[in-house]
């Protein structure tokens, strides 16, 4: 049983070292496990019953296209009403569970997900196609969410102080707040989809979780991890479906409390403006928590250093083949340093690997699906028009949606590829005459999720640190890589509400207070 009154202090988890060949041999291990399963059907979760359709969702491994990692339960209306009603019904008697049984339920779950890491982390290397070292940081985040949002929820637990005076006791205290409906990406499949789902649980309230089409396994074997842990049924519903069916009709249902979302922004906007629409039955105003995405940019000053800048840049904008909100996709470099950082960032672009996933020697995979495929090399005769392609403009959709890391030169700030969110590995290059226009070049789009800035210029710091309009700044490292805990994610404009997960507010969105005032007698 785990004491929740003396934990220990929390700290994020530990990434796997994988130059060891205990590790190598471990994670070669799962894989083979996860490859045993391919082709499994998965079912529904409602109040802890498996609910079998006929309608199905096929999970594809985008790095071998034609090979189906499984296939899932399609939610439709009727059966997320269902849900809709346990998870309403449940939420009675959840809300009310002491803070210190649903933390531990949290904790056990972290527990389990250790003893299941490389397992996780394998089925994300085949069914989102993320590289080891990807996969493995997804994972560990998961574990840090559970973690940390435990202890968040166990120090909120009894409200917060308020004063009182002569005759009067008053007190402000944290109530949960009803049914929530968990939308989460694909991108990190494990990580954000638990985040989100255990911040709500956690609170007190109860989930309809759908997850997004293309990797919903990970989010079953999510669910597997919490009815180990003790979840009781009911807490948590497991319904992947359309999501301009079964989303829409939660989204707009009157029990519906928050919608909880990470995706596009296009998506976002229309979820937004959906849930600000009342409904027939609706006593509220719904809450809705979203992340929505970036178009982020690494400055690079005159007084740098010009190796660090270079690898901060490849590696933050092709991690995972660019498909991170968090991804540099701009480059803003002084006139002085520009052609050497450009170069530099070229011969590390070069020397990157990519392949199959399953082969840990390779840095980057495909991108997610045909879809993501031909919308990334779309913009292949853009860059054609607006720069230069001096590294990748190539692509292999033969076996895998493959997309070689592409770098593009001489691009106008106001340019579509220094504009749109490609959610690819492309990155381009603009040049600034002073440290002035490269922050204003920086803040000219409608996102403000992460930005990093290299300079050994203390007073271009500070400039940063006051007006890059990001949720998220970074000094001399690159702009991905947030750790639950220590750089609460979240970010301005289009790129969402702010709402900073892994941070000590992201907990009390999902709650509303309540002051009680009691005269002393």
């Amino acid at each position: 049983m785990i004491d929740v009154k003396n934990l220990p202090a929390y700290v994020t988890e530990a990434l796997t070292d994988f130059s060891d060949e205990q590790n190598v041999r471990a994670y070669k291990e799962a894989l083979e496990k996860v490859n045993a399963t391919l082709g499994t059907d998965y079912p529904l979760i409602i109040g802890g019953e498996r609910v079998t359709t006929e309608a199905k969702i096929t999970s594809y491994n985008p790095a071998k296209k034609t090979e189906v990692v499984g296939t899932v339960s399609k939610a439709n209306v009727e059966l997320a009403e269902r849900a809709m009603q346990v998870a309403d019904a449940t939420f009675e008697s959840w809300s009310k569970t002491p803070a210190e049984e649903r933390a531990a339920i949290l904790l056990r779950a972290a527990e389990i997900t250790k003893e299941r890491r490389h397992e996780m982390s394998a089925l994300m290397t085949i069914e989102a196609g993320k590289p080891w070292a990807e996969a493995d940081g997804d994972t560990a985040e998961a574990i840090d969410f559970m973690e940390y949002y435990a202890r968040q929820m166990l120090a909120l637990k009894d409200g917060k102080p308020v004063n009182s005076r002569d005759g009067e006791k008053n007190e402000f205290e944290y109530r949960s707040l009803g049914v929530g409906v968990v939308i989460s990406p694909w991108n990190f499949p494990f990580a954000i989809m638990a985040g989100t789902t255990v911040a709500a649980a956690v609170a007190g309230n109860t989930v309809l979780l759908k997850p997004a089409s293309t990797t919903p396994i990970i989010s079953y074997k999510f669910m597997e991890i919490l009815e180990e842990a003790g979840l009781p049924k009911g807490v948590v519903n497991y319904i992947p479906g359309p999501g301009s069916e079964v989303g829409d009709y939660l989204v707009d249902h009157p029990r519906t409390r928050f919608i909880s979302f990470t995706g596009s922004r296009d998506v976002g906007l229309r979820i937004n403006e959906r849930a600000a629409k009342i409904n027939e039955g609706q006593i509220w105003i719904k809450r809705v928590i979203a992340e929505m995405g970036g178009k982020d940019t690494i400055v690079v000053d005159n007084e740098a250093d010009l190796d660090l800048a270079a690898t901060s840049i490849v590696k933050s904008a092709f991690g995972f083949s660019g498909q991170k909100c968090s991804a540099c996709s701009r480059v803003v470099a002084h006139a002085d340093v520009y052609d050497e950082v450009l170069e530099k960032v070229v011969a590390l672009t070069n020397e990157l690997t990519i392949g199959d996933p399953q082969d840990h020697t390779n840095f980057m995979a495909s991108v997610i699906d045909e879809a993501a495929f031909k919308k990334i090399t779309s913009y292949f005769d853009i860059a054609k028009e607006e720069g230069r392609i001096v590294a990748g403009g190539t692509a292999d959709d033969a076996t895998g949606y493959f997309v070689h890391p592409t770098v593009v030169a001489d691009v106008s700030p106001t340019a579509r590829l220094m504009q749109e969110e490609i959610f690819g590995p492309i990155v381009a290059f603009t040049k600034a005459e002073n440290f002035d226009e490269a922050i204003a070049i920086a803040n000219n789009t409608v996102y403000g999720l992460t930005g990093a800035v290299i300079s050994d210029n203390e007073a271009h710091i500070e400039q940063a640190r006051q007006d890059f309009f990001v949720g998220n700044l970074y000094i001399n490292r690159g702009c991905t890589g947030a750790i639950v805990g220590y750089q609460p994610f979240g970010g301005y404009n289009m790129s969402g509400t702010c709402s900073k997960a892994g941070g000590p507010d992201f907990i009390t969105l999902h709650m509303q207070s309540k002051s009680i005032s009691t005269a002393l007698r």
